[in-house]
């Protein structure tokens, strides 16, 4: 496995075997990585809503897929607007660019830059599979005492694209365990969290570990 330096980069988006969308500026390209830009959505956690009942607490539980519920709100800023990031707050951003890997040998790790971090601002690193194509999320936490502004158009993270070892097909590339990948095509209005198949939850709610391991067993 190798990295990608920035001729190689350049010679991928030539031929084709990957693309952003909106295309590269001439400040994005790096020595060894391609900074991506903040999007225009945001995904807020929401901590108490409304009911019946009055102000309640929202208590998140991934696992339950049969009573689904938004645990984020969403918002989209205007051209011209910015987003208030208060201290120890959490959220997920969109980027900017669509990515599409045409090709089996490619994948990514998303970093975040040097400038981000020293505005006391982190961002969890996170894998980009072979032939993924859609949106990317940023996860951001504001360790800061302090209320950062953030401006869509930003260059916020960089993408570090690795050549892989062995060239993986679309079958091979798009199946994550048993199912398909959850997150493939992801749009900036797709990137909350999704569950993971019903069959393992089943399994892991009822703590069945063994029977787990033992009905899927490779």
């Amino acid at each position: 496995m190798s990295v990608l330096t920035k001729k190689e980069i350049s010679e991928r988006i030539a031929s084709g075997q990957m693309s952003f969308t909106p295309s590269l500026d001439a400040y994005q390209i790096q020595p060894n990585s391609v900074d991506l830009r903040v999007g225009w959505t945001f995904y807020i956690p929401e901590t108490w809503k409304y009911t019946d009942e009055g102000r309640v607490a929202v208590r998140t539980n991934y696992l339950d897929y049969q009573k689904p519920e938004e645990y984020f709100k969403m918002i989209r800023l205007k051209p011209g607007q910015f987003f208030e990031m208060l201290p120890n707050e959490f959220v997920i951003i969109s980027t900017l660019e669509n990515l599409t890997l045409n090709c089996g040998d490619l994948c990514a790790t998303l970093h975040p830059r040097s400038s981000v971090i020293r505005r006391g601002l982190q961002i969890q690193t996170g894998l980009v599979d072979c032939r993924y194509q859609g949106q990317l999320m940023i996860p951001v936490f504001n360790t800061s005492n302090q209320i950062m502004k953030i401006f869509p158009g930003e260059r916020f993270c960089q993408l570090q694209i690795t050549e892989l070892s062995s060239n993986l097909d679309e079958d091979a590339a798009k199946k994550h365990g048993v199912d398909d990948g959850k997150y493939i095509k992801s749009t900036p209005y797709s990137l909350e969290a999704k569950t993971d198949p019903h069959d393992e939850i089943d399994f892991i709610k009822t703590g069945k570990l063994d029977e787990l391991k033992e009905k899927f067993k490779i």
